[in-house]
């Protein structure tokens, strides 16, 4: 029995999705809807549907709106390839490229822009519905959505690596319950994935990287993961980005170095960031802020290093040397067994009166900071004009001038009651001991 509530793009009848698959995809809903108007037929009644995008380039014309439960939108190849590499390669060296664009099922946001868009007027996907219950179970699959051009902003930069241009992946508006993103591939995005006001959300095994933010979960939410995704943001952007959020799970994540931050958490409590493998080129790689409280970060391993990669040697993120990998707002956080490695060169620490800090608890109380282990080194960094071998050779090279003098705890004086042990030696570590339970990590020979 042929299945009425299973689409194929390319089969519609009503426009071609080569050319708008915005307005086929809202053409597909707008029948699936129709169809289904029963709320409860037989125990039943709107059981939703699957949409199907066959590998092929795909522009979008038109934003696709969502606003009902139970719908799968998939595809057959998240596609995903580095399009920062091939704009940075000369264009008379891209004929003898094997392929210049990302591939699978590919989705291109041609949306026409007037500049003045917001991130929600610039999404391909908006998922929105008022009343209720809120949305329910709406799954993107195994598809990829590409940006195609970042643009000038007045920065002195080649207008394909500002992460600038105004677009958004997908962009949930309104409140939402088990929604799933596996297996995407997104690229050239300003925004990816924002999700506001979410409960049970599973962002999962998807390729999310050379976008100006990556995850953004807004609002507030309970209860969701992200988990397993390689990610990178731009240097003004969020790679993880979560606010007001409760039983957030951040596992298993390999989060590259070029955001502004790899993890950050604002008003977020009693959640976990766990086992990822975090690399930035800044400091602030992982942010607790406005309160963050009870919530579990441990064996994580950190990376800071140095940008190796000719076309953006001159971005930072802003922030000092002093600021620290981890900082925290917020009170009785656990940071427990991580690894940092914090290789640099000495020259470019700044300020340059200050040594680097790792963990930096600058306000709340009751936070217990165990077992971290810190590898400081002195590097002097060669940069390359091919990003491949310039990130491979500084991730493998393990030579070093010399130790590199950092602060691995540094407590300030808007924060007391924490426990801090094992975590740096007597000399390593800064904090109040009469407001602070201490116990040095002993020093060789002490």
């Amino acid at each position: 029995m042929q299945n009425s509530n299973h689409y194929d793009v390319t089969a519609w009848p009503v426009g071609d999705p080569t050319t708008d698959i915005g307005g086929v995809i809202n053409s597909i809903i707008a029948d699936i809807k129709s169809r289904q108007t029963a709320t409860d037929d037989g125990d039943g009644g709107r059981p939703g549907a699957v949409i199907s995008i066959p590998p092929g380039d795909y522009h979008l014309r038109t934003q696709v709106v969502i606003d009902i439960s139970f719908l799968k939108i998939q595809g057959s190849g998240h596609g995903f390839t580095s399009s920062s590499i091939r704009f940075n390669v000369p264009e008379d060296e891209w004929p003898s490229l094997h392929e210049l664009w990302p591939g699978g099922s590919r989705i291109l946001v041609d949306l026409p822009r007037t500049g003045g868009e917001s991130a929600r007027d610039g999404a391909a996907f908006i998922v929105e519905r008022q009343g209720s219950p809120r949305l329910s179970s709406v799954e993107f699959e195994n598809f990829c959505i590409d940006g195609m051009h970042f643009v000038a902003d007045g920065a002195d930069l080649h207008p394909e690596n500002t992460y600038v241009n105004g677009k958004t992946g997908i962009h949930v508006a309104t409140p939402n319950d088990s929604f799933r993103v596996n297996g995407m591939g997104f690229v050239y995005l300003e925004h990816a994935l924002t999700i506001h006001h979410t409960d049970a959300l599973s962002i999962h095994d998807n390729f999310i990287a050379e976008c100006g933010s990556c995850i953004e979960l807004r609002g507030w939410g309970q209860a969701s993961k992200v988990t397993d995704n390689l990610i990178g943001a731009g240097p003004r952007g969020h790679s993880i980005y979560a606010e007001n959020h409760g039983g957030l799970l951040i596992t298993a994540n390999n989060v590259f170095p070029r955001g502004a931050s790899s993890i950050h958490l604002a008003g977020v409590t009693r959640s976990s960031v766990t086992n990822n493998r975090l690399h930035s080129f800044y400091p602030g790689m992982v942010i607790l802020t406005e309160g963050s409280s009870e919530n579990l970060v441990a064996s994580n391993h950190f990376l800071r290093d140095h940008e190796p990669w000719t076309p953006f040697l001159a971005i930072d993120n802003g922030r000092p040397d002093s600021y620290g990998l981890l900082r925290v707002d917020g009170s009785d956080n656990t940071i427990v067994s991580n690894h940092f490695s914090e290789v640099v060169d000495s020259q470019r620490v700044r300020p340059a009166d200050q040594k680097p800090v790792i963990i930096r608890l600058v306000s709340g109380t009751g936070n217990s900071v165990s077992t971290n282990h810190v590898v400081a080194k002195d590097v002097h960094i060669q940069s390359n004009d091919s990003a491949f071998s310039a990130q491979v050779d500084a991730l493998l090279t393990t030579d070093a001038a010399g130790r590199l003098n950092v602060t691995t705890v540094m407590v300030d004086a808007g924060s007391a009651g924490n426990t801090v042990l094992d975590s740096g030696t007597e000399d390593e570590s800064v904090l109040d001991r009469t407001a602070n339970a201490f116990r040095a990590t002993p020093a060789i020979g002490s």
